[in-house]
């Protein structure tokens, strides 16, 4: 007994020990303990955090022990907590505040660049002795917490990119000491209060990106510190304010795509410390003042996308430091002013689509080292400046569309730097001077509509990174394909039709990328060589209205991508290779006017082509043309064959029980009135319910009389089976109900994994409802709001998705036909899988409801084409075109997080850089990762989409492939 109670007062004075050492640690460090519990509150998913911790035995000191901890500044003696930097840790969760307002001394707080979300606490504020506070790039959402007046020493703000809401903080104008405030990136909403004109000390003002609407305040006038401004981005009314031009610190202007009006302010002249100005896309007017000589610091001046008229100024010969001029895309007019050639640091000069005439200065680029120049879509004439590359800097150099003529300058065969080069469409004449040797960065040459001769360069071959070949219409070009012309590993599109060439074609040896092979009316003569089998890229081959003869070769139908070959016009021979048949890409084989015999494949794809596809070759037969003779005819007898006889005796009948079928139909819809009997159409994937197991599952009743009350658009019914459908509603007039049933049927035939699949429709003569599939996953546009709490956060998950929307638009637009166009591509009509697979909704919606409007005739007959009076296939073909701008910009919001929306137009005039160190800082990638190159790529596949020209943008088919090509090693 004794022994068992010393052994008890032995253990008693243990623990009061421990307890006592516990208690000292609790009090000596309190800081460390707050920071434990704020830990708590994070999601931790890569284990950034792993040294914020307690060893087991407990510790004993009178510093602070987290002071050791990453992210924590401690003063000298490790006794208070002044700095918390939480930036890049991959963070998540809310923030309660009841932890970090214990963390008084704290003067600098940066949480950056993570993926807290919820409301900013408002206990934040409640440490006034902050100097810089930085929640940057994080999904904080609600409106943003009054109090942050309290903060009287803070000197840095910055929210950009957030999830913010309602009017901007009032109250930041009472920050006395602050001198850079960044609001950008959220969705605060209302005008700018007027207060923020009444900063002292501010320099940098951000509050682009918004959703910012009223005028904007003319108090900003007053704001003589700040030399960086951004409130571009958003949706103000009226005019930009004069008093703007008495901010005489500024130095970075940007107000683009903003939807101002009115003339630019002459005051504007008076910020004569500016050296970034961006006006564009607006809807501003009159001229361009010519005071701007004044701001003779100016490096950047964009006023692109407005309606500006007049002249370039003269004055601009003053603007020493410009570098960037770009007035594209605008209503001026006049020549471009000699004094512009005097600018010696100018390197990109962006001015198509105007009215400018005349022609370009005989010394541009002979005293700066111009890099890009556009004139395109103009009215200029003459020739090129001789000395336009002088500078050996030139990369791109656009001058299609305009009246230039003269030969093309000898000097851009010396123009080694020159990547891509474009003078369609002009009077120009002569021989090709192109030297390719000289020429090792080219990729893209388009010399097509001119008046050229001396035939194609023969040393193309050398042009080792030459991807895009055209010189079509160049009528007298004359001259022979160069025998290595198909030995540019990199090629993809050769084109030279209506040039006169003659002579046979070369052996295809390395053709591995050439996609299009453009060459009809021509006179090339000879035999198609079997070696075209190498070219297992190709879509398109045209070889119409030449002198080719000999037999189709069969290694053609091998080819597996090919889409469309014509050959029409042409000597050929034989019958049409069986394998054609096989062939899951043909779309249209045209071998009309040869000398083809036998029968026309059997397979439905020949059918659809038409007659006009296989016309004038009187020795073929087969459907669409005529049936071919029946080898198993009935002997004739007196001249008349009875399998004729009984044709027309079978046809006979047939048309009888027609009349009669039709003649009852119409005394049983007579007797039934006008509301129609309903109509049940399954597709593939839809079990075989009659329009009552339909209708019943719309409005749980058993009758058949009444019209569902389906109030919205949109919305879900649950079918017998218990599958759970989407079902969206279209009011069609009798009249058009027979053409937009054959499109919905078009709709519902097409299928692709990645488009959402129409599973029927129910309809009657005033109504149809139509039945889609329903996945799990959300829209993308939900998902991109999550921001990095989402599902598609990492870059894999985005490229696939991004690869996959472009594979369901190349299906509607290349493997449909007709083509179906989506008419509506947007973040939000693009649905996830439980693999997040994107899957296209609402393809072909929007020209369906076009169907039904009194200006659009015509229709989708059950043979695939487009028939009527040409508005419907009007139609079509320009949404098809708008699909792609619609992809690019899609593409870019996906590169932003959702950033970036029905940013088009806006990223054709902003620097790459700029846009690229946005993406970049957007999805986290370090300056030596190796995805910045993915990234770069898919931006340019972004904004060739979003050229302002239709005809320049890429086809779905050239994007998908651009898009592949970033990861060939990718299996998919």
């Amino acid at each position: 007994m004794q022994v068992s109670m010393e052994i008890f007062w032995g253990f008693t004075r243990s623990f009061v020990v421990s307890l006592m050492l516990l208690t000292a640690v609790s009090a000596a460090d309190f800081f460390t303990e707050v920071l434990m519990g704020l830990k708590s509150e994070f999601i931790d998913g890569s284990n950034n955090l792993h040294d914020w911790s307690v060893p087991n035995g407990g510790i004993l000191n009178e510093t602070i022990y987290a002071c050791s901890w990453s992210g924590i500044t401690c003063t000298k003696n490790s006794s208070m907590i002044v700095g918390l930097d939480l930036s890049r840790k991959n963070l998540a969760g809310a923030i309660s505040g009841k932890n970090i307002k214990f963390l008084t001394h704290l003067s600098d707080l940066n949480l950056s660049h993570n993926s807290f979300s919820g409301k900013l606490p408002v206990e934040i504020f409640s440490l006034t002795n902050l100097r810089s506070l930085d929640i940057s790039r994080n999904d904080f959402t609600g409106r943003f917490p009054d109090g942050i007046s309290a903060v009287q020493h803070l000197i840095v703000l910055d929210t950009f990119s957030n999830s913010f809401s309602g009017p901007l903080p009032r109250a930041v104008s009472k920050l006395e000491s602050l001198k850079i405030l960044n609001l950008a990136g959220s969705y605060f909403e209302g005008p700018i209060p007027s207060e923020y004109g009444s900063f002292k000390s501010l320099e940098f003002l951000h509050l682009a990106g918004n959703l910012l609407n009223g005028s904007i305040p003319p108090e900003l006038g007053k704001l003589k510190t700040v030399t960086h401004m951004e409130i571009g981005y958003n949706s103000y009314q009226g005019n930009i304010p004069w008093q703007l031009g008495n901010m005489s610190e500024l130095q970075y202007l940007d107000i683009a795509t903003a939807n101002l009006s009115g003339p630019i302010p002459n005051n504007l002249c008076n910020l004569t410390k500016l050296q970034s100005l961006f006006l564009f896309r607006n809807q501003l007017m009159g001229s361009i003042p010519w005071g701007f000589s004044n701001i003779m610091s100016l490096t950047n001046l964009d006023l692109s996308d407005n309606q500006i008229s007049g002249s370039i100024p003269e004055s601009f010969a003053d603007l020493k430091n410009l570098r960037l001029l770009s007035l594209m895309y605008n209503n001026m007019s006049g020549s471009l002013p000699e004094e512009i050639t005097d600018l010696p640091l100018l390197d990109t000069l962006l001015i198509w689509n105007n009215f400018f005439s005349g022609s370009l200065p005989q010394n541009l680029g002979k005293k700066s080292k111009l890099k890009w120049v556009d004139v395109s879509t103009n009215s200029f004439a003459g020739n090129i400046p001789p000395d336009i590359c002088a500078g050996g800097m030139l990369f791109k150099l656009i001058l299609f569309s305009n009246k230039f003529t003269g030969g093309l300058s000898p000097a851009l065969s010396n123009c080694s730097s020159l990547v891509r080069l474009r003078v369609e469409d002009n009077s120009f004449s002569g021989e090709i001077p192109l030297k390719f040797g000289l020429l090792p960065d080219i990729t893209y040459v388009d010399l097509s509509r001119n008046r050229l001769t001396g035939g194609i360069p023969t040393d193309i071959f050398q042009a080792s990174k030459l991807q895009y070949f055209n010189v079509s219409q160049n009528r007298n070009l004359g001259g022979m394909i160069p025998t290595k012309a198909w030995s540019l590993l990199l090629l993809q599109n050769f084109s030279a039709s209506s040039c006169n060439i003659s002579g046979d074609l070369p052996p295809f040896k390395f053709c591995n990328s050439v996609s299009v092979i453009e060459l009809n009316r021509n006179s090339l003569s000879g035999t198609v060589p079997k070696s075209i089998a190498n070219c297992q890229a190709l879509v398109r081959v045209d070889l119409a209205s030449n002198n080719l003869r000999g037999y189709i070769p069969v290694e053609l139908a091998s080819l597996p991508t090919l889409s469309v070959l014509d050959l029409s016009h042409n000597g050929f021979k034989g019958s049409i290779p069986a394998k054609f048949g096989n062939s899951s890409s043909l779309v249209l084989l045209n071998v009309s006017f040869n000398d083809i015999s036998g029968s026309v494949p059997s397979q439905k794809t020949f059918r659809l082509m038409g007659t006009s596809a296989f016309d004038g070759n009187p020795q073929l037969c087969g459907a669409p043309l005529q049936p071919c003779p029946d080898s198993k005819e009935i002997p004739c007898v007196a001249g008349f064959g009875w399998g004729e006889k009984l044709t027309r005796l079978l046809l006979l009948c047939a048309g009888v029980v027609l009349f009669i079928m039709v003649s009852v139909m119409v005394i049983v819809y007579l007797q039934r009135g006008s509301k129609g009997q309903w109509k049940m159409v399954p597709f593939i994937g839809l079990p075989q319910f009659t329009a009552n197991d339909i209708l019943r599952s719309f409005s749980y009743t058993e009758s058949m009389e009444t019209m569902p009350s389906l109030s919205p658009s949109v919305c879900k019914a649950v079918l017998p089976t218990g599958t759970t459908v989407s079902v969206k509603k279209i009011d069609w007039e009798t009249k058009r109900k027979r053409a937009m049933s054959e499109f919905i049927t078009q709709m519902g035939n097409a299928r692709h994994k990645n488009l959402v699949r129409l599973l029927g429709f129910c309809s009657n003569t005033n109504v149809c409802y139509l039945l889609y599939d329903i996945l799990p996953n959300g829209n993308l546009a939900e998902n991109m709001r999550m921001r990095r709490e989402s599902i598609i956060s990492n870059w894999e998950t985005k490229y696939k998705i991004m690869i996959g929307i472009a594979r369901g638009l190349f299906y509607l637009h290349h493997e449909c036909y007709p083509a179906v166009p989506h008419g509506d591509l947007k973040a939000s009509n693009i649905v996830l899988d439980e693999d997040m697979e994107p899957h296209l909704a609402e393809f072909g919606w929007k020209t369906l409801v076009q169907m039904n409007k009194s200006s659009l005739q015509g229709r989708i007959s059950r043979t695939g084409s487009v028939s009527g009076i040409g508005e419907l296939y009007i139609s079509i073909k320009e949404e098809l075109c708008r699909d792609i701008y619609s992809f690019g910009e899609v593409l870019l919001e996906i590169l932003t997080n959702g950033r970036l929306t029905n940013a088009g137009a806006s990223i054709q005039s902003k620097p790459k850089e700029v846009i690229l160190n946005e993406i970049y800082d957007e999805n986290g990638v370090g300056v030596a990762d190796a995805l910045r190159e993915e990234m770069k790529l898919v931006l340019e596949v972004a904004q060739l989409c979003t050229r302002s020209r239709s005809s320049d943008r890429p086809s779905m088919e050239e994007a998908v492939k651009l898009l592949s090509g970033l990861r060939p090693y990718r299996k998919e």
